[in-house]
């Protein structure tokens, strides 16, 4: 049988395949892959693929949207919804990034993964203390270590930077031109790119 005409079975007839991925996207505790999905519905990742962009495109006028983060999917709110869902759970208490810890958030955005004294030599000074802050804040967490010298710890986005700035992927990050290339000396790197987005979203 072919990916395409693979079906789940004993599932109601009334529900379509994007609406059990939904269901399935609903219950789940964490961000899953297309290949778990589609273990669950007994069809191939292939076809969870083109569902989730039925699905996503059901949402477009709805409360929720699909946020996909390094090949895992999950549902979340729709960015729009943030002012009202602060009012309704009373998330009142919000605070703004420093300068320097917008830098790096920008920085690691941009190049991840990228190791923390590769942030220091773009910066220009040390990111241990911003370094925190991000990880504090649920912002960055560590993806792994570097094959270089003493294996350093990798860093990249998490899936709630995605959902403090309204982005559904990685994709969505505004196009930026880099005055700099990531393999020029330290020395070089006088003026650093701002994340162009919104700041004063973040919870304590």
């Amino acid at each position: 049988m072919s990916e395409e005409t693979n079906n789940p079975t004993n599932i109601p007839p009334t529900l379509s395949l994007a609406a059990l991925i939904e269901a399935l996207l609903f219950v789940s505790p964490s961000p899953v892959t297309t290949k778990q999905m589609g273990h669950s519905l007994g069809v191939t990742p292939r076809v969870v693929e083109k569902n989730l962009l039925i699905l996503e495109d059901n949402l477009k006028t709805r409360g929720i949207r699909i946020q996909k983060n390094r090949g895992r999917f999950q549902l979340t709110t729709a960015p729009e919804t943030a002012s009202l869902l602060e009012k309704f759970l009373n998330l009142e208490s919000t605070s703004k990034l420093s300068k320097a810890a917008m830098e790096a958030l920008a920085i690691i955005a941009y190049q991840q993964p990228l190791t923390r004294p590769l942030i220091d030599s773009i910066r220009g000074v040390n990111s241990d203390s911003v370094i925190k802050t991000l990880l504090s804040k649920g912002l960055i967490e560590e993806t792994g270590r570097s094959e270089g010298p003493g294996r350093p710890i990798l860093y990249s986005t998490s899936p709630e930077f995605l959902q403090h700035f309204g982005l559904a992927s990685l994709s969505d990050l505004p196009a930026l031109s880099l005055p700099y290339e990531i393999d020029k000396p330290a020395e070089e790197y006088s003026q650093q790119p701002e994340l162009p987005l919104d700041t004063e979203i973040l919870k304590e």
